[in-house]
Protein backbone atom coordinates (compact mmCIF):
# COMPACT_ATOMS: atom_id res chain seq x y z
CA UNK A 1 0.00 0.00 0.00
CA UNK A 2 1.23 3.08 -1.09
CA UNK A 3 1.40 6.01 1.90
CA UNK A 4 0.14 9.25 0.63
CA UNK A 5 1.62 12.43 1.73
CA UNK A 6 3.37 15.40 0.96
CA UNK A 7 6.26 13.42 -0.97
CA UNK A 8 6.68 11.70 -4.02
CA UNK A 9 7.92 8.06 -4.54
CA UNK A 10 10.71 7.44 -6.09
CA UNK A 11 13.31 4.66 -7.06
CA UNK A 12 17.12 4.85 -7.54
CA UNK A 13 19.84 2.30 -8.45
CA UNK A 14 22.09 3.05 -5.61
CA UNK A 15 25.74 1.40 -5.42
CA UNK A 16 23.92 -1.35 -7.78
CA UNK A 17 20.75 -2.01 -4.94
CA UNK A 18 17.84 -0.66 -5.95
CA UNK A 19 16.29 1.59 -3.43
CA UNK A 20 12.87 2.82 -2.99
CA UNK A 21 12.48 6.66 -1.32
CA UNK A 22 10.42 9.73 -0.73
CA UNK A 23 11.06 12.74 -1.58
CA UNK A 24 10.03 16.59 -0.88
CA UNK A 25 10.95 19.52 -1.42
CA UNK A 26 12.21 21.64 -4.79
CA UNK A 27 15.41 19.75 -6.10
CA UNK A 28 17.41 22.53 -6.55
CA UNK A 29 17.28 23.33 -2.73
CA UNK A 30 20.10 22.05 -0.63
CA UNK A 31 19.85 17.85 -0.20
CA UNK A 32 19.08 16.48 3.29
CA UNK A 33 19.10 12.91 3.63
CA UNK A 34 17.08 11.08 6.48
CA UNK A 35 18.26 7.37 7.65
CA UNK A 36 16.13 5.16 9.37
CA UNK A 37 16.60 2.85 11.59
CA UNK A 38 15.44 -0.60 12.87
CA UNK A 39 12.57 -1.95 12.69
CA UNK A 40 11.09 1.20 10.45
CA UNK A 41 10.93 2.11 7.32
CA UNK A 42 11.15 5.97 5.38
CA UNK A 43 7.77 6.17 7.19
CA UNK A 44 9.42 6.61 10.40
CA UNK A 45 10.37 10.67 9.16
CA UNK A 46 7.04 11.57 8.35
CA UNK A 47 6.53 14.25 10.51
CA UNK A 48 9.90 15.88 9.76
CA UNK A 49 10.26 15.48 5.52
CA UNK A 50 7.85 18.24 4.95
CA UNK A 51 8.75 20.56 7.93
CA UNK A 52 12.24 20.17 6.34
CA UNK A 53 10.91 20.48 2.60
CA UNK A 54 8.98 23.76 3.93
CA UNK A 55 12.27 24.79 5.43
CA UNK A 56 14.19 25.03 2.23
CA UNK A 57 15.45 22.31 1.54
CA UNK A 58 15.18 19.01 -0.78
CA UNK A 59 14.18 16.17 1.47
CA UNK A 60 14.96 12.26 0.57
CA UNK A 61 14.20 9.34 2.63
CA UNK A 62 14.88 5.56 1.55
CA UNK A 63 13.88 2.38 2.48
CA UNK A 64 17.39 1.24 3.41
CA UNK A 65 18.63 -1.81 1.84
CA UNK A 66 16.65 -4.80 2.22
CA UNK A 67 13.89 -2.63 4.10
CA UNK A 68 10.17 -2.21 2.51
CA UNK A 69 10.03 -1.78 -0.59
CA UNK A 70 14.10 -1.29 -1.59
CA UNK A 71 15.66 -4.24 -3.19
CA UNK A 72 16.66 -7.58 -0.33
CA UNK A 73 19.87 -8.81 -1.63
CA UNK A 74 20.49 -12.13 -0.04
CA UNK A 75 23.52 -13.03 1.87
CA UNK A 76 24.69 -11.28 5.60
CA UNK A 77 27.81 -9.69 4.02
CA UNK A 78 25.72 -7.38 2.09
CA UNK A 79 24.94 -6.08 5.06
CA UNK A 80 28.37 -4.83 6.07
CA UNK A 81 29.11 -1.23 7.01
CA UNK A 82 31.04 -0.71 3.57
CA UNK A 83 27.79 -1.20 1.47
CA UNK A 84 25.35 0.79 3.46
CA UNK A 85 27.75 3.33 3.55
CA UNK A 86 28.16 3.44 0.03
CA UNK A 87 24.14 3.25 -0.36
CA UNK A 88 24.14 6.46 1.23
CA UNK A 89 26.76 8.00 -0.83
CA UNK A 90 25.14 6.42 -4.30
CA UNK A 91 21.70 8.03 -3.52
CA UNK A 92 23.63 11.26 -2.93
CA UNK A 93 25.18 11.23 -6.55
CA UNK A 94 21.44 9.99 -7.49
CA UNK A 95 20.35 13.20 -6.53
CA UNK A 96 22.71 14.89 -8.67
CA UNK A 97 24.38 16.03 -5.68
CA UNK A 98 28.02 16.48 -4.58
CA UNK A 99 27.09 16.26 -0.88
CA UNK A 100 24.19 16.27 1.64
CA UNK A 101 23.04 16.89 5.22
CA UNK A 102 22.69 12.99 6.34
CA UNK A 103 20.44 12.69 9.35
CA UNK A 104 20.35 9.39 11.20
CA UNK A 105 18.39 7.16 13.76
CA UNK A 106 19.16 3.99 15.32
CA UNK A 107 20.72 1.87 12.46
CA UNK A 108 20.08 5.29 10.50
CA UNK A 109 22.22 6.75 12.97
CA UNK A 110 25.23 4.06 12.99
CA UNK A 111 25.43 3.97 9.03
CA UNK A 112 25.04 8.52 8.83
CA UNK A 113 28.03 8.47 11.82
CA UNK A 114 30.08 5.51 9.42
CA UNK A 115 29.48 7.69 6.52
CA UNK A 116 30.58 11.14 7.86
CA UNK A 117 33.77 8.98 8.91
CA UNK A 118 34.33 6.79 5.86
CA UNK A 119 33.12 9.45 3.51
CA UNK A 120 33.21 12.67 4.68
CA UNK A 121 33.40 14.52 1.09
CA UNK A 122 29.31 13.68 1.14
CA UNK A 123 28.78 14.89 4.01
CA UNK A 124 28.20 18.62 4.97
CA UNK A 125 26.59 18.24 8.38
CA UNK A 126 25.65 15.19 10.80
CA UNK A 127 22.68 15.18 12.67
CA UNK A 128 22.07 11.88 14.77
CA UNK A 129 19.31 10.85 16.81
CA UNK A 130 20.01 8.10 19.71
CA UNK A 131 22.35 5.99 17.84
CA UNK A 132 26.29 5.97 19.39
CA UNK A 133 29.56 6.67 18.05
CA UNK A 134 31.08 3.61 16.37
CA UNK A 135 33.90 4.26 19.12
CA UNK A 136 32.30 5.14 22.00
CA UNK A 137 29.87 2.42 22.18
CA UNK A 138 32.89 -0.29 21.76
CA UNK A 139 34.42 1.20 24.51
CA UNK A 140 30.98 1.10 26.33
CA UNK A 141 30.24 -2.90 25.38
CA UNK A 142 34.04 -3.01 26.78
CA UNK A 143 34.09 -1.29 30.10
CA UNK A 144 30.16 -1.24 30.39
CA UNK A 145 28.18 -3.72 32.15
CA UNK A 146 24.80 -1.68 32.25
CA UNK A 147 25.85 -1.37 28.39
CA UNK A 148 26.21 -4.80 27.77
CA UNK A 149 23.09 -6.19 29.51
CA UNK A 150 21.03 -3.28 27.25
CA UNK A 151 22.55 -5.09 24.28
CA UNK A 152 21.48 -8.65 24.98
CA UNK A 153 19.08 -8.22 22.03
CA UNK A 154 21.76 -8.02 19.48
CA UNK A 155 23.62 -11.37 20.20
CA UNK A 156 19.96 -12.82 20.12
CA UNK A 157 19.72 -11.40 17.08
CA UNK A 158 22.94 -13.86 15.94
CA UNK A 159 20.54 -16.96 16.17
CA UNK A 160 19.48 -18.60 12.26
CA UNK A 161 15.81 -17.60 12.03
CA UNK A 162 15.18 -17.50 15.64
CA UNK A 163 14.45 -13.44 15.43
CA UNK A 164 12.65 -13.64 12.40
CA UNK A 165 9.94 -15.88 13.64
CA UNK A 166 9.50 -14.13 16.67
CA UNK A 167 9.10 -10.12 15.56
CA UNK A 168 7.45 -11.67 12.20
CA UNK A 169 4.80 -14.32 13.68
CA UNK A 170 1.47 -12.96 13.05
CA UNK A 171 1.90 -10.71 9.89
CA UNK A 172 5.04 -8.60 12.30
CA UNK A 173 3.03 -8.82 15.75
CA UNK A 174 6.25 -8.86 17.34
CA UNK A 175 7.26 -5.91 15.28
CA UNK A 176 4.37 -3.93 16.84
CA UNK A 177 4.52 -5.33 20.18
CA UNK A 178 8.82 -3.92 20.31
CA UNK A 179 7.72 -0.12 19.51
CA UNK A 180 4.61 -0.46 21.98
CA UNK A 181 7.13 -1.89 24.33
CA UNK A 182 9.84 0.41 24.07
CA UNK A 183 7.72 3.69 23.46
CA UNK A 184 5.87 6.36 25.42
CA UNK A 185 2.08 6.02 25.51
CA UNK A 186 1.67 8.22 23.04
CA UNK A 187 4.24 7.48 20.37
CA UNK A 188 2.72 5.46 17.89
CA UNK A 189 -0.93 4.96 17.14
CA UNK A 190 -2.57 1.69 15.68
CA UNK A 191 -1.91 3.44 12.11
CA UNK A 192 1.50 3.83 13.05
CA UNK A 193 1.83 0.05 14.07
CA UNK A 194 0.05 -1.21 11.13
CA UNK A 195 2.33 0.17 8.46
CA UNK A 196 5.13 -0.40 10.21
CA UNK A 197 3.63 -4.50 10.57
CA UNK A 198 3.55 -4.58 7.09
CA UNK A 199 6.47 -3.20 5.86
CA UNK A 200 8.18 -5.44 8.21
CA UNK A 201 6.06 -8.43 6.70
CA UNK A 202 7.24 -8.24 3.33
CA UNK A 203 9.27 -11.33 1.92
CA UNK A 204 12.67 -11.06 2.80
CA UNK A 205 12.09 -7.90 4.78
CA UNK A 206 12.85 -9.11 8.57
CA UNK A 207 15.79 -11.56 7.57
CA UNK A 208 17.35 -8.73 5.90
CA UNK A 209 16.81 -6.12 8.84
CA UNK A 210 18.30 -8.64 10.90
CA UNK A 211 21.49 -9.40 9.07
CA UNK A 212 22.23 -5.58 9.92
CA UNK A 213 23.54 -6.66 13.48
CA UNK A 214 24.41 -10.29 11.83
CA UNK A 215 27.17 -8.44 9.43
CA UNK A 216 27.84 -5.75 12.16
CA UNK A 217 28.74 -8.87 14.67
CA UNK A 218 31.84 -10.09 12.34
CA UNK A 219 33.07 -7.48 11.35
CA UNK A 220 33.35 -6.37 15.27
CA UNK A 221 35.45 -9.99 15.47
CA UNK A 222 37.28 -9.45 12.37
CA UNK A 223 38.24 -5.94 13.81
CA UNK A 224 39.77 -7.13 16.95
CA UNK A 225 41.41 -9.97 15.38
CA UNK A 226 43.34 -7.56 13.23
CA UNK A 227 44.16 -5.16 16.73
CA UNK A 228 45.45 -8.11 18.40
CA UNK A 229 47.78 -9.13 15.57
CA UNK A 230 49.27 -5.03 15.66
CA UNK A 231 46.67 -3.79 12.90
CA UNK A 232 45.73 -0.95 15.27
CA UNK A 233 42.39 0.59 15.61
CA UNK A 234 40.77 2.47 12.59
CA UNK A 235 40.27 6.31 12.99
CA UNK A 236 36.87 7.01 13.73
CA UNK A 237 37.05 10.84 13.54
CA UNK A 238 34.46 12.98 12.74
CA UNK A 239 35.59 16.07 10.93
CA UNK A 240 32.47 17.57 9.50
CA UNK A 241 29.85 19.92 12.09
CA UNK A 242 27.84 17.74 13.87
CA UNK A 243 24.31 17.43 16.30
CA UNK A 244 23.59 14.57 18.64
CA UNK A 245 19.50 14.76 19.63
CA UNK A 246 19.07 12.58 22.38
CA UNK A 247 16.03 10.71 24.18
CA UNK A 248 16.90 9.62 27.43
CA UNK A 249 14.33 6.82 28.20
CA UNK A 250 15.79 4.57 26.05
CA UNK A 251 16.12 0.88 27.19
CA UNK A 252 18.77 0.13 24.63
CA UNK A 253 21.14 2.26 24.57
CA UNK A 254 22.18 4.49 27.90
CA UNK A 255 22.56 8.12 28.14
CA UNK A 256 26.27 7.67 29.22
CA UNK A 257 26.94 7.10 25.21
CA UNK A 258 26.16 10.72 24.42
CA UNK A 259 28.98 11.64 26.65
CA UNK A 260 32.94 11.68 25.91
CA UNK A 261 32.60 12.15 22.32
CA UNK A 262 34.84 15.04 21.98
CA UNK A 263 38.11 12.21 21.04
CA UNK A 264 36.36 11.77 17.70
CA UNK A 265 33.84 14.64 17.10
CA UNK A 266 35.80 18.27 17.77
CA UNK A 267 32.47 19.96 16.31
CA UNK A 268 29.78 18.76 18.48
CA UNK A 269 26.71 19.42 19.90
CA UNK A 270 24.60 17.14 21.91
CA UNK A 271 21.19 18.24 23.45
CA UNK A 272 18.80 15.33 25.84
CA UNK A 273 15.03 14.91 25.75
CA UNK A 274 14.84 13.55 29.21
CA UNK A 275 11.05 12.57 28.56
CA UNK A 276 11.80 11.18 25.44
CA UNK A 277 12.24 7.27 24.60
CA UNK A 278 14.03 5.77 21.62
CA UNK A 279 11.98 6.93 19.17
CA UNK A 280 13.03 10.39 19.77
CA UNK A 281 11.04 11.74 16.17
CA UNK A 282 8.22 10.18 16.98
CA UNK A 283 8.12 11.62 20.56
CA UNK A 284 8.95 15.10 19.97
CA UNK A 285 8.07 15.80 16.10
CA UNK A 286 7.94 19.57 16.09
CA UNK A 287 11.46 19.93 18.11
CA UNK A 288 13.27 17.52 16.08
CA UNK A 289 12.31 19.64 12.93
CA UNK A 290 13.13 22.35 14.64
CA UNK A 291 16.46 21.45 15.56
CA UNK A 292 17.30 20.17 12.75
CA UNK A 293 16.58 23.59 10.54
CA UNK A 294 18.37 25.51 13.10
CA UNK A 295 21.43 23.56 12.87
CA UNK A 296 21.44 22.80 9.01
CA UNK A 297 21.27 26.78 8.60
CA UNK A 298 24.55 26.60 10.59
Amino acid sequence: MTIRGPWTHEQALANDVRLHYVAAGDPDDPLVVLLHGFPEFWYSWHDQIPALADAGYRVVAPDMRGYNRSEKPRGVSEYRIEKLVDDVAGLIDHCEAASARVVGHDWGGVVAWETAIRRPEVVDRLAVLNAPHPGRYREALARDPDQWRRSWYALSFQLPGVPEFALGARDGAGVARLLRDTAGSDTFDETDLRRYRGAASRPGALTAAINYYRAAFREGLGEEARTLIGGGRPDRTVRVPTLLLWGDDDPALGTALSRGLERWVPDLRVEHFPDATHWLQNDRPEAVSDRLASFFEG
